[in-house]
């Protein structure tokens, strides 16, 4: 797929409820929003900027509030939903556009969808890579993850404490980082039978139960510390804040519980992805709360990391589909 320079991309920081977003922007055109998940940043995209520009859009990656070069504040209350809407609204105003397609990954995924569903007048389509949507509503978050595992931590419940996680994480960030990574991808994640790296054994950490000593092939060196360099720059509270205000997002978007987002969506998530085998009944339930969906696809053999893993097909499913849902102007 033709591509255009990586140094045709512009870094440039926007006002947002926060303070600031930071951005990274290629191409003109109707405008995509890209939005990471944990523990990512824009660069997670770099692969889409200048594959999304080659193909006629105005492709912006943004640093989600607590991560990077944009604004990190210090409450958990910060990182409600409905905070990171408004910062993806504002980003919209702040580029001088009325309307964008939104595409997200991993938590990315639950922030777009949530702002399709909140704000249908400015985000007109909506793309979810890895984690399928799953309407607000239903038990209260931290019981459902309380309850998992049996005599083992769920990695959300173990995230909720302040400082715990990060106690362990910020020691050797570029370590955890490698091994986190490593756990969830394709090619090096342990293998089935293996325990489970998305739980935390008795008296244990996550970082027990990670691969050690091989990269993901999607990950060079190089490319590993430039994340390193972000979370050690920034510390891991801002991003892990975002599991922590879990329950405030239950209370805040009870109005639409169970409501489905009804612009033209498009999901990609990888075969090998615990986020779509434990989430399967949510992707059953796309004609009810995904009545937009265009297209859905599981890719064979890929892990979490999908538009990192599959760049190419990655970039060649989002243009086909915005070329049917955001035509070139």
């Amino acid at each position: 797929m033709p591509q255009t320079p990586a140094s045709d991309r512009v870094h440039r920081l926007v006002p947002s409820p926060a303070g600031r977003t930071h951005l990274v922007e290629q191409g003109t055109g109707p405008l995509v929003l890209l939005v990471h998940g944990f523990p990512e940043s824009w660069y997670s995209w770099r692969r889409q900027l200048p594959a999304l520009a080659a193909a006629g859009y105005r492709a912006v990656a943004v640093d989600v509030r607590g991560y990077g070069r944009s604004s990190r504040p210090a409450e958990v209350d910060a990182y409600r939903m409905l905070e990171l809407v408004a910062d993806n609204v504002a980003v919209v105003e702040a580029l001088g556009e009325r309307s964008a397609v939104i595409v997200g990954h991993d938590w990315g995924a639950t922030i777009a969808a949530t702002s399709a569903l909140l704000r249908p007048d400015v985000f007109s389509a909506v793309g979810l890579l890895s984690v399928p949507y799953t309407p607000p509503g239903g038990p209260r978050p931290s019981e459902v993850f309380a309850a998992m595992g049996g005599p083992e931590e769920f990695y959300v419940s173990y995230f909720q404490e302040p400082g715990r996680a990060e106690a362990e994480i910020e020691p050797d960030v570029r370590g955890w980082l490698a091994g986190f990574y490593a756990a969830l991808s394709a090619d090096t994640m342990p293998p089935p039978g293996a325990p489970d790296p998305h739980f935390v054994g008795a008296g244990g950490t996550l970082r027990d139960r990670f691969p050690a000593g091989r990269l993901p092939a999607w990950l060079g060196e190089d490319e590993l510390d430039v994340y390193a360099a972000e979370f050690e720059r920034t510390g891991l509270t801002g991003a892990l804040n975002r599991y922590r205000a879990m329950d405030r997002d239950w209370a805040d978007l009870a109005d639409v519980h169970g409501a489905p987002v009804i612009q033209p969506s498009l999901f990609v998530g990888g075969g090998l992805d615990a986020s779509t085998t434990w989430l399967a009944d949510a992707i059953e339930a796309y004609p009810t709360t995904l009545p937009g969906l265009t297209a859905s696809h599981l890719l064979d053999g890929c892990g979490h990391w999908i538009q990192q893993e599959r760049p190419e097909l990655v970039n060649t499913l989002l243009t086909e589909w915005l070329a049917e849902v955001a035509p070139r102007r």
